[in-house]
């Protein structure tokens, strides 16, 4: 039998389950690192066909102050992989942490075995030890490359991916910039945990008070504020960590060593962006300067000219710049506007532009519980759901109607957010709310980003630029519910933890599958599949955009067609790393045809 299938996943599980109970602890390459080894900031390439990456505990400087870091050969981020498409590629990892690391490629359809998620797919690699991935290189684009171990993804652990397509490149540029957004504390990631645990607001400095509402600052109803005080919830509560223990750098930059990227006046310039945060989302902007959006996780789009978008942990975007002779300020500003990352196009090192400040906090509303049915509630697309098709949908999953939870009744017209009622997973003191009312949000730009004056891309702005090769309609939707309790910091997929050993999510090979993500909570999830990508249901039909990431917007749901190709075992989470830690994530089994291999 294969040593993968050995694997015990419930030890596996156990295991995580206990470490997560002694969060505080510092992990050995945290207590027996040499604080004399600093990481350097930047990437260096890799290219070619086999190649070499040694994990090592480092210090970090960041605006002179030094932190504890995990670095790939000996930069943050790591080095920047250039691959490419039809090839194949040999990576030897060496782990001279003290204890177990990691590599996920992030986006890579590759073999599940190499896919690089401990307890899942391989046992990890263990601490002064080699695991060598091989596989071939399927696909061109931007990408990155991260730990799936513990919390090391948090202190340095990821870096960028290019691979350069087989054929021509339908993009036409003149340069190119790898721009990687991170966040960065000097708390220890499992210190940082154990404070989210105890008091889940503790990083929030924005809160609405009573002086907001005396001087007309608080823009909620009267209906919303009693509404809010009700369910114990908090209209500001957008980012669980926030500048109050975040720095945010590009490519390893703080704001203030302002990292330059260099152009000749007139340049296509393609800004290659990969959001490698472990727990913030970005809007981005380059102020007096449209950017055109080429391709979103690693596949090519229609281009699409806006002034702003939205990233999500983990996403991707491809875009084409033509700066004039001048510096622009390219602002990385968080969803919650507690702070930014801040780098600069110039023609020439040295210049710099204006710095914009930043924006006035964001504030849920109705929508973001679930309960609008404004101009953004969309009806359900049956288009391509097989009515009529020799392929029945299966509604056995669906949910269809409200599904409340107990507690606190929340009257809404006829609506009731915590009536008792039957729901199909289990709820208990970690789910605190069912959306009423999730609408099909992908027409918003995203939390604060509705009235901001300027373009913002959404989701239905994305048209693949070429129709994805499977063009059967799904023969069954299956609704998961993105559940948790946002004053406990407890969160899960339909109502289970990872630890509680929850029933996989399975396929048969080659399946076509709708999944409908329902987000019950009020706060966005960057929701990552593993070994595949989806078709986002955004109305383009046979060019919907083929996405791996895909931001859930609070009280809203996004549906996704997949094609079941790959067997094995896939990771499918959240990727909040905190969340995935606190248990957002399952395991998504697809079954091999008969007599083939696992």
């Amino acid at each position: 039998m294969n040593e993968l299938t050995l694997l015990n996943r419930r030890t596996f599980l156990a295991g995580s389950a206990a470490a997560a109970s002694v969060a505080g602890l510092f992990p050995a390459w945290a207590m027996s690192m040499s604080p004399g080894v600093t990481a350097a900031k930047g990437s260096g390439t890799l290219a070619g066909n086999d190649l070499a990456i040694t994990v090592a505990p480092h210090s970090f400087n960041v605006d002179g102050r030094v932190g504890l870091a995990v670095a790939m050969n000996g930069t943050i981020p790591g080095p920047l992989v250039r691959l490419k498409e039809g090839e194949n590629v040999r990576i030897a990892v060496h782990n001279q942490l003290g204890e177990d690391t990691s590599i996920h490629w992030h986006g890579l359809l590759v073999p599940f075995q190499m896919d690089g998620v401990p307890g899942v797919s391989f046992p990890g690699i263990k601490a002064h030890s080699t695991f060598v991935y091989e596989f071939p290189v399927r696909q061109s684009g931007t990408y990155w490359y991260h730990s799936h171990s513990g919390l090391q993804e948090q202190v340095g652990h990821y870096g960028p991916i290019i691979i350069d397509p087989a054929g021509p490149d339908p993009v036409a540029y003149d340069r190119e910039h790898v721009i990687l957004l991170s966040d960065w504390t000097f708390l220890h990631p499992h210190a940082l945990f154990t404070q989210l645990k105890k008091q889940p607001g503790v990083f929030n400095r924005q809160k609405l008070t009573l002086e907001d509402r005396m001087k007309g600052r608080n823009p909620l109803t009267a209906e919303e504020r009693a509404m809010f005080a009700r369910m114990r919830m908090d209209p500001t509560d957008v980012s669980d960590v926030t500048a109050a223990a975040y720095k945010y750098l590009i490519n390893g930059h703080t704001p203030g060593e302002n990292w330059t990227g260099l152009f000749h006046p007139g340049e296509r310039v393609r800004l290659r962006i990969i959001n490698a945060a472990a727990q913030t989302i970005f809007n981005l902007r380059i102020p007096g300067l449209p950017i055109t959006v080429v391709a979103t996780d690693g596949t090519d789009v229609r281009p699409v000219e806006v002034d702003e978008l939205q990233i999500g942990n983990a996403e991707t975007y491809d875009v084409i710049v033509q700066p004039s002779d001048r510096a622009y300020t390219f602002v990385a500003e968080t969803i919650d506007r507690s702070g930014m990352g801040v780098a600069t196009l110039a023609p020439r090192e040295g210049m710099r532009s204006t710095v914009p400040p930043l924006r006035e906090r964001p504030i849920l509303r109705m929508k973001d519980m679930g309960m609008d049915h404004g101009a953004s509630a969309q009806p359900m697309d049956h288009s391509a759901m097989g009515h009529g098709s020799t392929g029945a949908i299966d509604h056995s999953a669906m949910g269809h109607g409200s599904v409340p939870v107990p507690g606190a009744p929340m009257d809404h017209g006829d609506m009731k957010m915590r009536d008792k009622s039957k729901v199909r997973f289990p709820v208990g003191v970690g789910v605190d709310m069912i959306a009423p009312m999730p609408m099909d949000r992908t027409g918003d730009p995203g939390i604060g980003l509705d009235n901001v004056g300027h373009r913002v891309l959404t989701y239905r702005d994305l048209v693949a630029l070429k129709p994805f090769h499977d063009q059967r309609p799904p023969t069954r939707r299956i609704d998961i519910h993105l559940t948790g309790n946002m004053e406990r910091f407890m969160w899960s997929m339909d109502g289970e933890k990872l630890s509680e050993n929850p029933e996989p999510y399975r396929f048969a090979r080659n399946e076509r599958v709708r999944m409908r993500l329902i987000n019950d909570t009020m706060m966005t999830h960057p929701m990552h599949i593993h070994g595949h990508f989806w078709q986002l249901v955004n109305g383009h039909g046979a060019n919907q955009p083929l996405k791996h990431t895909v931001r859930v917007l609070p009280g809203g749901y996004v549906d996704l067609d997949m094609t079941a190709d790959a067997p094995g075992d896939w990771a499918f989470h959240c990727h909040l790393l905190y969340h995935m830690h606190a248990g957002m994530m399952r395991v998504v089994k697809i079954r091999p045809l008969e007599g083939e291999a696992a």
